[in-house]
């Protein structure tokens, strides 16, 4: 589907794809959030940084960013010419539909987060090409005539067929010159997945790395944009989510992600979701 309002739409896809292509002119007031699916961004002009898990990339046109589910991030968009851009919300579902043992088409969103590196940037005459496949998904999904489903999942399968092979054939050396990120900061957010299941205080995390709680407090939150509790919530969330989705118990699942308390854990998934575990599964 074709849209030019996903603002307010952000966390749900109940469709296999679906594409915005959006103008701004004025600054957007945006806040730190996640989504259910992977997303595609393609910067056609103005200026804006995106914060994705800590790490900043100051956008240039024609510049394609990929953002993998479950990923906490923020655009923040800076005065100007018009923020205007084309964005493509893609379902694990239908990349799975389409994909085979040797060519996983979600395998460019995973490429990104291994390497801690989620931009891809076309040199020359590639960037032209680019903004055509991505203008090729908008015209398909206005077409309306014979097979004009069929088209557009073709053009969409197009896009990530050569998105992924324009990856995996890309160094894995990444150019540190576009984007910004507070290493110790990571070394904290690594620490706390690998521990989600624990009990995890900012007394803990300060003394594991030799911090003050007042600096790991502060500095957390100017750098992911959330409290060091709010980070922790949100990812025993997704854990205890993606786990339900497996058929593991309730019950269990929050236990396993860290939710001391059952009670906490319903009324933070439904304030999350919008539905109970069970409704939501």
């Amino acid at each position: 589907m074709l849209d030019r309002s996903e603002i307010g739409k952000r966390g749900y896809l109940n469709e296999p794809y679906r594409l915005f292509h959006l103008r701004d002119h004025r600054t957007l007031a945006l806040d730190y959030h996640y989504h259910e699916f992977d997303k595609l961004v393609l910067l056609l002009g103005g200026r804006v940084t995106y914060h994705i898990e800590g790490r900043s990339y100051p956008l240039q046109p024609m510049d394609i960013l990929l953002v993998s589910r479950n990923l906490i991030h923020l655009p923040v968009v800076e005065t100007g010419p018009a923020y205007e851009r084309m964005v493509l919300w893609v379902g694990r579902e239908f990349m799975s539909c389409y994909s085979t043992p040797e060519a996983e088409l979600s395998d460019c969103f995973a490429l990104t987060v291994r390497r801690g590196m989620h931009l891809h940037r076309p040199r020359g005459e590639e960037r032209e090409r680019w903004r055509a496949m991505f203008e090729r998904v908008e015209t398909s999904l206005r077409d309306g005539g014979f097979a004009s489903r069929l088209l557009a999942d073709t053009c969409v399968l197009q896009l990530l067929v050569e998105l992924n092979r324009a990856l995996l054939a890309s160094p894995e050396e990444v150019d540190p010159s576009s984007y910004r990120f507070d290493p110790k900061m990571e070394d904290v957010t690594r620490y706390i997945l690998d521990h989600l299941g624990e009990e995890l205080t900012i007394d803990r995390l300060a003394g594991a790395f030799f911090l003050s709680r007042y600096y790991l407090m502060h500095r957390f939150k100017e750098v992911y944009g959330c409290s060091v509790h709010q980070y922790i919530r949100q990812k025993r969330l997704q854990r205890a989510a993606e786990a339900i989705r497996r058929d593991v118990p309730v019950l269990k699942a929050a236990e396993d992600a860290g939710f001391g308390d059952y009670s906490v854990f319903l009324r933070a998934f439904r304030a999350a979701y919008g539905k109970s575990p069970r409704e939501w599964k």
